[in-house]
Order: structure tokens, then C-alpha cells, then sequence
């Protein structure tokens, strides 16, 4: 199994017996979502903003308007680094200082250019808009030169990564077990209701088959 090589910049220190740097492993916790936290440095400022993205590859795209100013620090700076994170279940344990969460972690370390060519582009926005539903991409009304000019893509090539994983239940002090307090563990997951048609739309317009199909993979 091919894994990122461990450096100073994703060595896992604290709790690195969940450690993973599987790059599998790593994808398919990028995949499990579209939403990651992209940090960056704006006029000495050290800012973190959640941002749809899609991948393809060992490449994460991310869009915004031309003026976007986090797109731009990036550009600067050629380097970039965004976490995605999913939270599985609370974990209750009989004293404050156990209680925790199960997890799934990973944080990406890449370079960072700009998307100029246009089939590139629409590319890079189809794999951002497909990560958030599949197929949704094809559904749409093509974006109009003016939309397609005011869009700034970037693109992350990623370098390395690692993540961590938590998965087990309550770790509370052996001396602490017999206590009569409740613990165990609170599953969370995020789920899709029924989809709620536009009020504007025409009322013969059916719910089209992939948002379905979403809904009940979600649901």
C-alpha cells in the first residue's frame, strides 16, 4: 500500500497511534465529503474558511470569484494546506478527561496554480459540482461566458498528507469502570431529507432521478 512519506510537516505527533498515511485511505476520506477548511495568510492574518472542493486524482479543485482574495493569497503564496474532517459518534466516558469523539481526519499539504485553459477549467468545476452530488453537472444550464470569466479555479496538487482515525469506544481508567455512571458511545451521522422542490419551478417538473438516487444513499 503506497503511503506519503512521513515529514516535520505531516508527521502525526500527538495521538499518532491513529495515525494513517495510506493514501488510499486518505482519499477516500476526502471523498466521503466536499467541504474542507483551506487555511491561508491574508495582510498577516492567519484565516481558515470552509470551501466546497472536488477531486480528481492526487488534484483538488477550488473556486470563487475572481476578486476572491483567500484564491488569491494562495496564488501568492504557491503552497496550500486544507483539512476535511467528519465526526462518527460521540464517546461519553464516567470522567471529563476521557470524554472524546470517533473521527476521520485528514489534512493535505500541495502547490498551487491557477486553471487557465478552459476545458481545464470546466473540468475543474464539473469535479467540484459532481463531488457535491454525481451527475448533477449534466442537469444544469451551461454557465454563460460572462459566469465563466468572473470564476477563478485553482488547482491543488497535493504533496503529502496524513490523517487520523479514531474508531473504538470508551477509554476510561480501569478504577473508574465500576462507577454508576452512564457511558457508551452516540453514532452521528449526516443525512438527506426529501428533497423540497423550488416554489418558482414549474409544479410538472419531477424530481430528477440522481437527486433521488442522492437522497436514498443519504437518507
Amino acid at each position: 500500500m503506497e503511503e506519503y512519506t512521513k515529514s516535520k510537516l505531516n508527521r502525526v505527533k500527538r495521538g499518532n497511534k491513529r495515525a494513517v498515511y495510506n493514501i488510499d485511505e486518505i482519499n477516500s476520506i476526502l471523498d466521503a465529503g466536499f467541504i474542507g477548511y483551506v487555511s491561508y495568510i491574508f495582510e498577516g492574518n492567519a484565516i481558515a474558511i470552509p470551501m466546497a472542493y472536488g477531486r480528481t486524482n492526487d488534484k483538488i479543485y477550488l473556486h470563487g470569484s475572481t476578486g476572491n482574495r483567500m484564491l488569491l493569497s494562495l496564488l501568492e503564496q504557491k503552497s496550500a494546506s486544507m483539512t476535511v474532517t467528519h465526526l462518527d459518534a460521540l464517546i461519553l466516558a464516567r470522567s471529563g478527561f476521557h470524554h472524546s469523539v470517533n473521527y476521520r481526519s485528514a489534512t493535505l499539504f500541495g502547490t498551487v496554480k491557477k486553471v487557465d485553459d478552459p476545458k481545464e477549467k470546466e473540468m475543474a468545476l464539473k469535479c467540484v459540482m459532481d463531488f457535491m452530488m454525481n451527475d448533477r453537472w449534466e442537469y444544469v444550464r451551461e454557465m454563460n461566458e460572462k459566469e465563466f470569466n468572473q470564476t477563478l479555479v485553482i488547482e491543488i496538487t497535493i504533496q503529502t498528507a496524513s490523517a487520523k482515525v479514531r474508531n473504538v469506544g470508551v477509554n476510561d481508567e480501569p478504577e473508574d469502570e465500576s462507577l454508576p455512571i452512564w457511558a457508551g458511545i452516540i453514532p452521528i451521522k449526516q443525512i438527506a431529507e426529501m428533497p423540497v422542490p423550488d416554489e418558482k419551478m414549474d409544479k410538472n417538473i419531477e424530481i430528477p432521478n440522481h437527486v433521488l438516487e442522492y437522497y436514498e444513499k443519504h437518507k
